[in-house]
């Protein structure tokens, strides 16, 4: 009998199918280690005319109005010693104008949160008391929350009054930059030293009327606190507006590790940053659920803000921002575009009562061999489009392994079954 030859198409057909699959997987890791960053979730909602604002509306988690509470204490409010916060301040005294949606008091949490001035540009409430977007609603309750029975949710400043000022989210008339200020003159006629304004211009657009009425307001002394925007997931720098006019104390949002959150916008201007992702607040009718947004964050700031004003009445709007940056906790030794001067910290910005100066100071510089330790860079974290290419990279790399190992594998196996077929004097198995 002959020289059997095994045939080359059965010889390898046991490791073809190992190859062909890690081959598969391995290209659906390339694809996507190319394609392009995915839109954060928590883009803000655009209005169809230039003036016309937006805010970021989205929802980590089903929002039902006078729906329940949530009974944890949010992340949020884990970070801080809020004992040690209250017997520092609470607010009490001091009032927050929240030019927004409007805010609903039927919330029990809000209820005896109210002060008496507030109006309606664009509905029928009269004091801005009714909110069918839910937005102002949750702001508020991020600033002045009382507590309730049943959920460790409340707000920063649980003593604090809010001012509502209804400037959009009509069911007729929505609202725009026109109607913002005539709510920035309103709060500053009625003497309320603290604006909050979770909303931009669409389109990033600057507006003649609204930079001279934010210039006269902090020219007044006011504090206006402005979210930086929602549209940073790509990184780049953007200016957004108010929170980009000088006076302006522009708030990101930061995420449970103290890092930007993806959705937060970038750019110069950015002051400080504040929780913004997971954000429990009240709604309307009652109840409690949770968003992401810079919407959120700027009140968590305005609400600092309060507790500052409570304890140093005497304090100037530019102290009181720079006492806030000073004691944040900083990234770097002075400011970047992602964080501004840091994430920050209310129960430091309480604790010291030295009088702060008119601007926040970098860190002074630490050189090698002076005795002390240099810290290292603190990085912005990844985003999610970043996470995604590093988990396909390693989808790729698994993949080639696999397919080498199943490919030496299945020669060893080969020769070793010939070696047999040798040794046996019959053909090996084909």
């Amino acid at each position: 009998m002959g020289v059997l030859t095994p045939r080359p198409r059965k010889r390898t057909s046991g490791t073809r199918a190992l190859k062909r699959a890690f081959g598969v997987l391995a290209v659906a890791g390339v694809c996507l280690t190319t394609a392009p960053p995915v839109a954060a979730a928590a883009a803000p909602t655009r209005l169809a005319d230039a003036g016309k604002p937006s805010f970021g509306l989205t929802s980590s988690s089903e929002c039902t109005f006078g729906g329940k509470i949530i009974k944890s204490t949010p992340w949020s409010l884990q970070r801080v010693l809020l004992d040690q916060l209250r017997e520092q301040a609470t607010g009490k005294g001091v009032t927050v104008a929240v030019i927004d949606t409007g805010v609903d008091d039927t919330n029990p949490q809000l209820r005896g949160a109210m002060a008496a001035g507030g109006k309606d540009y664009v509905g029928k409430s009269k004091d801005g008391t009714e909110d069918i977007e839910g937005h102002g609603t949750r702001v508020a309750g991020i600033i002045a929350a009382r507590p309730y029975p049943g959920t460790g949710f409340a707000g920063i400043a649980p003593e604090a009054k809010i001012l509502s000022l209804r400037y959009t989210g009509g069911e007729e008339k929505q609202g725009d930059s026109g109607t913002m200020s005539a709510a920035i003159r309103d709060a500053v006629a009625k003497g309320a030293k603290i604006i909050n304004i979770s909303s931009d211009t669409a389109n990033k657009k600057d507006n003649g009327e609204l930079r001279t009425t934010v210039a006269n307001a902090v020219d007044a002394g006011v504090l206006i606190v402005a979210a930086s925007g929602n549209d940073g997931a790509d990184g780049r720098s953007a200016d957004t507006y108010p929170a980009s006019y000088p006076g302006v104390l522009a708030v990101a949002a930061s995420d449970r590790n103290d890092e930007r959150a993806t959705f937060s916008q970038a750019g110069d201007f950015v002051d400080i940053a504040a929780p913004g992702v997971g954000m429990v607040s009240t709604v309307p009718k009652g109840g409690q659920c949770t968003a992401d947004g810079t919407s959120f964050a700027a009140p968590y700031v305005a609400g600092v803000a309060a507790l500052l004003k409570e304890k140093h009445p005497s304090w100037t709007a530019a102290q009181i921002t720079t006492r806030i940056q000073e004691s944040a906790q900083r990234p770097g030794r002075e400011a970047n575009r992602y964080l501004g001067w840091g994430v920050v910290d209310p129960v430091a910005a309480l604790a010291d009562d030295s009088t702060p100066g008119t601007r926040p100071k970098p860190d002074l510089p630490v050189t090698a061999g002076a005795g002390e330790v240099i810290p290292m860079a603190v990085t912005m974290g990844e985003t999610e489009a970043e996470q995604e290419r590093r988990v396909a990279m390693y989808v790729v790399g698994a993949g080639l392994l696999l397919v080498l190992l199943a490919s030496g594998s299945g020669i060893a196996v080969r020769d070793w079954r010939n070696k047999r077929a040798r040794q046996s004097g019959s053909p090996g198995s084909l």
